[in-house]
């Protein structure tokens, strides 16, 4: 009996988003790889309709095929998307106290962020005790472009959503230090995946320089990031020193707690 589409029960449902919703939990159910035929009788589908479907999958790494049964299986790409997904989400409960050691070892406020949209947001933070500070507040968001949260975030997307951002990115001149060119934009983005660290100097807020780090999945894609903010008139080499030492001593810490995760 052909299997039961979403699109029939779903007025308005995006037929191509279901058919690869319906082959996913296909492949997920069966032990065993299932034949280009056998996979449109089952999903009720054209087969010519369902050619074009795997061929993109298959390049993509969501799906295999072998030649030696003549079927499909789940590919690694989908794997890792949910290993992504489950690191990113227990990722958090990691970091917080994480922070609290970076802020202590800096003296200055520290951050966790995330992707949101097109922006950095602000996940977690902890405040410096100093009477000058800058403050980083939970749901805080900041354009990737302009902070140094935001370009280690940038730098370690994947290669096809940063080349789509890097096209669509509208630049505002938030501080007078605000980049505002593509190309300068890509020459920075090389040295943060060159060195790890992004750095800037009042590009979002006057009087405010920044550090930052990612934390990167097994694969290298940023889960998130670690930066601290210093007000400018503090943010001289020694401090520098200090800040890289405590966010590489930081991310050794997540790491450690994330393959131990991995290894469950």
């Amino acid at each position: 009996m052909p299997h039961q589409k979403i699109a029939e029960s779903s007025p308005g449902a995006v037929k191509s988003a279901d058919r690869v919703l319906d082959l996913f939990e296909l492949l997920a159910r069966r032990s065993q790889d299932i034949s280009h035929t056998d996979m449109a009788e089952a999903l009720g589908i054209p087969k010519s309709s369902l050619s074009q479907l795997l061929k993109n999958l298959t390049t993509r790494g969501y799906l295999d095929y072998s030649a030696a049964t003549r079927g499909y299986r789940l590919g690694e790409a989908l794997a890792r998307l949910a290993g992504h997904a489950l690191q990113g989400r227990s990722i958090l409960a990691i970091v917080e106290p994480v922070l609290a050691d970076v802020t202590a070892a800096t003296r200055e406020s520290s951050a966790f962020n995330q992707l949101k949209g097109q922006q950095s947001e602000v996940m977690a933070s902890v405040s410096s005790s100093q009477r000058l500070v800058s403050h980083m507040r939970k749901g805080d968001l900041a354009p990737l472009y302009a902070t140094s949260g935001g370009k280690a975030l940038l730098a370690f997307m994947p290669e096809a959503e940063r080349e789509a951002y890097l096209r669509g990115v509208r630049f505002e001149a938030i501080t007078p230090a605000t980049i505002r060119s593509e190309r300068e934009l890509r020459r920075q983005i090389r040295l943060v995946r060159e060195t790890g660290v992004a750095t800037v100097t009042e590009e979002f807020t006057p009087g405010i320089s920044g550090v930052a780090m990612p934390v990167l999945s097994s694969s290298g894609v940023a889960l998130g990031s670690i930066n601290v903010a210093v007000p400018s008139v503090r943010f001289d080499a020694a401090a520098h020193e200090r800040i890289l030492q405590a966010l590489n001593e930081a991310l050794v810490k997540v790491q450690r707690h994330l393959a131990a995760q991995a290894g469950r």
